[in-house]
């Protein structure tokens, strides 16, 4: 293999792992974004991939390391790194597939999940004195101001003892007051569905890049082996 492909590789290498690193930056960046802004955990408990949050960040910080590997590997000519590179991205890859793949499987159930464990919340409020379980009223409240919804499939879930985050009008200060009609299952359901989405497209797009990078890795790896054993 002549120089001149040999500087391509490296070039398209460190490139692809820019891209990759690019990816990955996202990808932390949207799960930091996710755990500073959800409001519902205390509510949706049974359903743990509904925020994959945590792996988001995980995955993108090593996935940012791993980059750095391949960009040194290539620019130095190491073949031990390549070989780290190589067998880092292959695990990486498998843990996201791994990934997408327990996010496939419970997306199929997210409807009985989120009915579930929230009426499960709204029993709980319903059911105890309004000095306890804060919390879990906070977000309850939190959910139906940012929502606009009432109950979990309608207002009738509380019984004619709706709190004032489900009123529709411009003054609540004492009940009665109208309520939202609509239940706050379909239009969360509608918001996890969004993240799982862009949770998605960026889990897709980090593989195809590490995918290509793992592809250009291989020949360089090769050439540089054959000239550790004296071969041209």
């Amino acid at each position: 293999m002549d120089r001149m492909r040999v500087d391509c590789l490296k070039s398209l290498i460190g490139l692809l792992n820019f891209l990759c690193w690019v990816c990955a930056a996202f990808v932390v960046g949207f799960g930091e974004f996710q755990m500073m802004n959800s409001r519902f955990a205390s509510l949706v408990t049974g359903f743990w991939p509904i925020y994959p949050a945590n792996t988001l960040v995980v995955t993108g910080t090593i996935a940012c390391c791993v980059c750095y590997v391949g960009v040194f590997g290539a620019m130095k000519e190491n073949r031990c790194m390549l070989i780290m590179f190589f067998l880092l991205l292959f695990t990486l890859m498998l843990v996201e597939l791994a990934m997408g793949i327990v996010f496939l499987v419970y997306h199929m159930n997210i409807d009985s999940y989120l009915e579930s464990d929230l009426m499960g919340s709204l029993e709980a409020v319903r059911h105890t004195p309004p000095e306890t379980n804060q919390t879990l009223r906070k977000d309850f409240d939190d959910l139906q101001y940012l929502f606009k919804c009432c109950g979990v499939r309608s207002e009738a879930d509380w019984e004619g003892n709706a709190p004032a985050s489900c009123c529709s009008q411009d003054e609540c200060d004492s009940p009665p007051y109208d309520t939202w009609s609509e239940g706050c299952l379909p239009k969360l359901r509608n918001w996890f569905s969004h993240n799982f989405r862009s949770t998605g497209a960026g889990v897709v797009a980090l593989v195809i890049i590490q995918l290509a990078s793992m592809c250009f890795t291989v020949p360089l790896f090769c050439h540089f082996s054959r000239n550790r054993l004296g071969y041209q």
